[in-house]
């Protein structure tokens, strides 16, 4: 039998001891990993907040949920209404329910279909119950006025049609203070401000070189953050337009934005360069570093971020998960307090947010998530509950929060003026009716006649359909243009042989 030599017995030695110490090594790693997310039992009242499913009879059942796989929450909701985005056979359509009148819903329930194309997106006005934006992929924008009591039948006139973008629109958010100023994002890379006081763009944002994937507002508006597919993050005076901060950092590719409230901080969510799902906490007033980073996990489903600037607390929920992970926000160290975390089998297509006002004080609700389960055609409430005791009002996880009166008109707001939300008291306000009343400006018809064709008439086809009917349509008027044409050439013949006629005769008169 062979020897085997001592410089191979030493080697192969220190090879499996170098293994072995790699492999101490991330076990350690993963345990510190593990710990950072264990709940450290701080003093915080939210430690305990729990979620709680509605019953069978309080959820939406027999909704015919879109199957479209566009990157957004296809939901909206608020105190009155819940409107939800649906499969259609031809264009766009989103139904609206009373949020009342929960239970399996009818077949042949009216919706909102007026658009040409797939909706993408869907959004309450936070100052007109009644009033919902939609964006379309037939590149326009439009408002709707919803009836009290819902719809009776189907909807096909919008009380505004905003037409600005070349390629179709993802986005659409409300001003957070200004009753009538509305940002839309499209495929264009462009970000249009519309003033719904006359039905007009005002502004256009073109700083980004990519698709728009998601924009969020401080508290008064005055700043607004983007991602973008371009991998970057900018912080955006949105009416000058100008870019005050944007970073691309290599470690953190982000997804997701939103403000945190007035604490001067941004936070996203993304994927790290070894493609976990992470967290960014940013300075707004310096994105050249994150302040912290957290990794989550290694699923793949897109992270959407909700953040209550009431009780400062962040919840974190996957596109195709069954979970909510819920953190607290603090100023200072670890910045990121994770508290508990929801569970359920059934993965969410998207998540719907019930303002402040429409919240059940009585049971301690401090936020309220309606889940869109796809496979079930079913939208689940979800209530995040802070367990008290006492049945009287808990004023400490209730502060004053924005209410639902603007504190600007869109011609103030777009004058320079910024003004920080009209605040009410959840206490005694929150069933106080909102007395304004959403007025669409009358749009003169306007015209830009050139050649004797009137552009603004003749606007391109927005779908394969319209692009035939007005094929067809055209074919038509080439034909009848062609025989009004070869109708006059004959009357051209006949005047001129007519003309020629009286020039024979009248030299033989003479």
């Amino acid at each position: 039998m062979p020897t085997v030599p001592r410089d191979a017995v030493v080697f192969l030695a220190v090879v499996k001891n170098s293994i072995w110490r790699q492999r101490k090594h991330l076990f350690c790693l993963e345990e510190r990993l593990l710990m950072s997310w264990r709940p450290t039992y701080r003093s915080s009242k939210f430690r305990n907040v729990y979620g709680k499913v509605a019953n069978r009879e309080h959820c939406f059942d027999g909704i015919p949920i879109t199957k479209n796989v566009h990157d957004n929450h296809f939901c909206a909701v608020n105190s009155k209404f819940l409107a939800v985005v649906t499969e259609s056979a031809g264009g766009g359509s989103f139904i609206v329910i009373p949020v009342s009148q929960s239970g399996r819903l009818d077949s042949h329930h009216p919706k909102v279909c007026g658009h040409q194309g797939n909706v993408l997106d869907i959004k309450w006005n936070p100052f007109f119950e009644n009033i919902v934006a939609s964006c379309s992929e037939d590149t326009s924008v439009r408002i709707w006025e919803i009836p009290d009591g819902g719809l009776r039948r189907n909807m096909m006139e919008a009380v505004l049609e905003l037409y600005g973008h070349s390629r179709r629109v993802g986005l659409v958010e409300w001003h957070p203070t200004s009753s009538g100023i509305l940002f839309s994002a499209g495929y264009d890379y462009k970000i249009l401000i519309w003033n719904l006081e006359i039905g007009e763009p005002v502004k256009m944002i073109d700083c980004h070189t990519d698709v728009i994937l998601s924009m969020s507002f401080n508290t008064d508006g005055s700043l607004l953050a983007t991602s973008c597919k371009d991998k970057m993050l900018r912080v955006i005076e949105p009416r000058s337009g100008r870019v005050l901060q944007q970073a691309s950092y290599k470690n953190h590719r982000v997804n997701r934005v939103v403000f945190l409230g007035n604490m001067k901080r941004l936070l996203t969510t993304g994927v790290s360069r070894w493609n976990t799902r992470q967290i960014a906490l940013w300075d707004q007033e310096d994105l050249s570093m994150p302040i912290v980073e957290e990794d989550i996990d290694g699923l793949s489903g897109l992270l959407f971020p909700f953040y209550d600037a009431d009780t400062q607390m962040l919840y974190l929920a996957g596109k195709g998960d069954g979970n909510i992970r819920y953190f607290e926000i603090t100023t200072e160290k670890p910045y990121i307090q994770y508290l508990m975390e929801f569970r359920s089998p059934a993965p969410q297509k998207g998540l719907g947010v019930m303002p402040k006002h429409g919240l059940d004080v009585a049971a301690c609700e401090v936020f309220r998530f309606y889940k869109l389960v796809t496979l079930k055609g079913l939208i689940e409430p979800i209530s995040m509950i802070v367990p008290r005791r006492s049945d009287t009002y808990q004023e400490d996880i209730y502060p004053m929060t924005s209410g639902t009166e603007p504190a600007l008109s869109a011609s103030e707001w777009l004058s320079g003026i910024n003004r920080d939300p009209v605040l009410m008291s959840l206490k005694e306000g929150y069933h106080r009716p909102n007395q304004l009343v959403f007025k669409a400006p009358v749009k003169e018809k306007k015209s830009a006649v050139v050649n004797g064709i009137d552009l603004l008439e003749n606007v391109p086809p927005r779908t394969e359909n319209e692009l035939l009917r007005m094929f067809f349509r055209q074919q038509d008027e080439l034909r009848r243009l062609k025989e009004e044409l070869t109708t006059k050439d004959v009357r051209i013949r006949q005047l001129e042989l007519e003309l020629n006629n009286l020039k024979n005769v009248s030299p033989n008169n003479v």
